[in-house]
């Protein structure tokens, strides 16, 4: 069965903010940018989102719906919120078969990080993985149970930077 996983940093964030980090909103760009990535991923069927729990990551997902996305099972992890790529790949490993497409929503370095770590090499892989900016999403497929998915075994087929 071919696996399709999105990773997808998290729209613009506010830095004119006292919030600590993990509070920090998205500021008018990047709220605009959810929205265009919302309309990307409005062309898949997405069966779980796996999202950091910080606050920017919700406004992102919640943008996304707004532009045209949908998934009933969304969880917001605190997991996700400065994880290593290894701890995503856990994550995902865990999923069950039948589920086909997963967007992990999350931050940088770790977006980077996964996709450098499970892009078979390539020069869209090269390129996306040394400059993933926000709002940036990655799609990889690859062939085999989720708990299979390791380094460099998945093919990126797109990758898209969406601007509102």
């Amino acid at each position: 069965m071919t696996h399709t996983l999105i990773v997808m940093r998290h729209a613009k964030s506010s830095w004119s903010t006292a919030e600590p980090d993990h509070r920090r909103p998205l500021n008018g760009r990047g709220e605009k940018d959810a929205v265009v990535a919302g309309g990307i991923l409005a062309g898949y069927v997405l069966d779980v989102v796996l999202s950091s729990s910080s606050t920017r990551t919700r406004q992102t997902w919640q943008g996304a719906v707004a532009g045209g996305a949908r998934c009933a099972d969304v969880a917001f992890t605190d997991e996700l919120y400065g994880a290593w790529a290894g701890s995503v790949i856990g994550l995902v490993r865990e999923l069950p078969e039948s589920v086909g497409t997963t967007l992990v929503l999350s931050h940088e370095p770790t977006v980077s990080t996964l996709l450098h770590g499970l892009a078979e090499p390539s020069e869209l892989a090269d390129e996306a993985a040394d400059h993933f900016p926000t709002c940036a999403m990655a799609f990889l497929d690859f062939d085999g149970p989720w708990t299979g998915l390791g380094s460099g075994g998945a093919r990126l087929v797109r990758f898209e930077i969406p601007r509102g």
